[in-house]
């Protein structure tokens, strides 16, 4: 049983990763083995929009960090996944992340799994980021456990913000109670 966290961010250590990590700060705390990736230090590339996939049954581009991410992903039982908002919305880096998950839509290799979507904004965009998280849980059919959002803009603000770290340790032991075996 694993709840793996990811940032999207390019922040290694910014709001995104706080309130990401905050989240499973509270499920391990609960003695429930968490994982934790940061996308910053992560290539990678565009979906191509080849529809090889299709074919292949896996994205055919090999050349970066996607599939290492991706076999995390597979082998989680809840996602926490969080972006800094860009324009009101995703950071592109998530977003090529998400994309190239198609390559697994057509089989639903995802489904089934449990998933919380995490934004982090300076003023506007963060509830349009978290509804591009959840329209990608949506469409590879995750079950929704909740979303946090958050405010912020110089690294460690969103510690500052009381709401998002109540919703976060909220969200946390949602998690807890979902996936903890029973005594």
């Amino acid at each position: 049983m694993l709840v793996l966290g990811i940032s999207g961010s390019m922040r290694k250590e910014g709001n995104t990763a706080l309130l990401v990590q905050t989240i499973l700060d509270r499920v391990k705390a609960a003695g429930i083995e968490t994982e934790y990736i940061t996308l910053s230090d992560k290539v990678i590339k565009p979906c191509l929009g080849c529809e090889n996939c299709k074919r292949e049954r896996h994205c055919i581009i090999m050349n970066d960090d996607w599939h290492d991410v991706i076999d995390r992903v597979m082998a989680c039982e809840v996602l926490v996944l969080g972006s800094p908002t860009y324009y009101y919305d995703v950071c592109g880096h998530l977003k090529n992340f998400i994309d190239r998950t198609y390559s697994l839509y057509h089989d639903r290799r995802l489904a089934g799994r449990k998933a919380v979507a995490v934004a982090c904004c300076a003023d506007k965009g963060g509830r349009r980021a978290l509804q591009t998280i959840e329209g990608f849980f949506s469409s590879h059919e995750f079950s929704y456990v909740g979303g946090v959002c958050g405010r912020g803009y110089l690294a460690g603000e969103v510690l500052e913000d009381k709401r998002a770290i109540a919703a976060a340790k909220k969200v946390g032991d949602k998690i807890v109670t979902l996936v903890k075996p029973s005594d």
